[in-house]
């Protein structure tokens, strides 16, 4: 859509902001560089409150100091809460504007962090009304309810305990299984009976689960689900082996492949993060803190470099009549580096020179400044998903509030 004129007007709250059309779409704010990509006046209403064509001034009933000081951000980079101002007021601001509380500078984010903890409420993007469901459609997304949200209902409860029951059934009888007195043939059989149940549960729960839900091509790439049939293919894949080659023939000859079939069934214990919120924060904060980790592998593997060379030289490289074989190589000086930066400190190798010890103090205090740099980073957004979480787990245990599903 083309707009009146190459200058554009906010009248946010009753102040005019001025803007160059360039410019807006440079903004690093969602909803005003989504006023260029609208075709029709309608859908620009969508965005906006008001459009006036003649002087191509929008029209925002928002808080207009609130926008002042995030246009202070887009300028200087900088974003913190206006004085005297609600926190979450503020923040439901930001969330209009389309910006996340990663935005804020680090005080103002412990400040909501608090302020939401306190209050217990979150701020969601604006969905859109429902229209009346038919009667069908309603009864799918009661089963969908069901078997996606575990607090949703007393049915859901119920079957959530029965999948993790499940889960915990299969984990106790893989473990099992590979202990000595198991290997006789009455306990296999035993075994073989209960894998299967346990099977069968998971697979009719992952058919059901994918026939109702909203988007079937969205429900395979949820990595929950692919983690799902991750678990239960290599069962049916050992069965058809077996089938197709027999118990004592090629089979024991793919025993190895079998087995790595089996051992993946391990995968099983993730679905616990279906129905425990710690697991899923957990997820989702490595999700959110990729950015940290891979920073902290960098430092990792950068100290790893430098100190891994520099004990191979003091330990082996300077004197060769009386040097040190456990630091033969850089490879092998790599282990106990990285034993070392973590404080693990297993033993079985250790600087014997009076220099490689130095450098050994040095790369444990080393690695524990190193690690401990994106904690903060990585702490912050734990609690950041905790809370999230948290509050839309609640939220979705009132029946009329809208659904989400993680």
């Amino acid at each position: 859509m083309k707009f009146g004129g190459s200058l554009c007007i906010l009248n946010v709250g009753g102040r005019r902001f001025s803007f160059s059309a360039e410019l807006m779409k440079r903004l690093p704010l969602s909803r005003l560089s989504r006023l260029h990509r609208c075709v029709s006046e309608s859908e620009l209403l969508e965005l906006c409150d008001d459009y006036d064509r003649d002087r191509n001034e929008f029209f925002f009933d928002r808080h207009s100091e609130a926008f002042s000081f995030i246009m202070l951000y887009v300028q200087h980079g900088k974003l913190r809460f206006v004085p005297h101002m609600c926190e979450l007021s503020f923040y439901n601001e930001m969330l209009y504007w389309g910006l996340e509380s990663s935005d804020l500078q680090l005080c103002c984010q412990r400040r909501l962090d608090d302020r939401m903890s306190d209050c217990f409420v979150h701020f969601f993007p604006e969905e859109e009304p429902q229209r009346p469901e038919e009667p069908r459609g309603r009864w799918l997304e009661k089963m969908r309810r069901t078997f996606e949200e575990p607090t949703s209902s007393v049915a859901a409860q119920i079957l959530a305990s029965l999948s993790v029951l499940f889960v915990l059934v299969s984990m106790v009888m893989l473990c099992a299984s590979t202990l000595p007195d198991w290997k006789a043939a009455e306990t296999l059989d035993q075994h073989r009976i209960i894998e299967a149940v346990c099977i069968g549960w998971f697979t009719a729960e992952c058919i059901v689960r994918f026939i109702v839900s909203r988007d079937k091509c969205e429900f395979v790439r949820r990595p929950l689900n692919i983690i799902d049939l991750l678990a239960i293919t290599p069962y049916y894949v050992s069965v058809t082996v077996t089938i197709l080659t027999g118990e004592n023939s090629q089979l024991q000859r793919a025993g190895v492949t079998l087995r790595v079939l089996r051992i993946m069934r391990i995968f099983w214990v993730i679905k616990l993060a279906r129905h425990f919120l710690g697991l899923q924060t957990l997820g989702l904060t490595l999700r959110r803190c990729y950015r940290e980790m891979v920073m902290l592998l960098v430092f990792i593997c950068v100290a790893m470099a430098i100190f891994s060379a520099l004990a191979q030289l003091l330990e082996h490289g300077l004197d060769l009549e009386a040097s040190n074989q456990d630091y033969a190589s850089i490879p092998a000086a790599c282990w106990w580096v990285i034993i070392s930066m973590t404080t693990v400190g297993y033993g079985d190798m250790y600087p014997v020179t009076v220099a490689g010890r130095v450098l050994g103090g040095i790369c444990v205090v080393s690695g524990i400044v190193l690690l401990a740099l994106p904690i903060t980073f990585i702490y912050h957004s734990f609690i950041q998903c905790y809370h999230e979480l948290k509050i839309r787990s609640t939220r979705c245990t009132r029946p009329l509030s809208p659904e989400f599903i993680s």
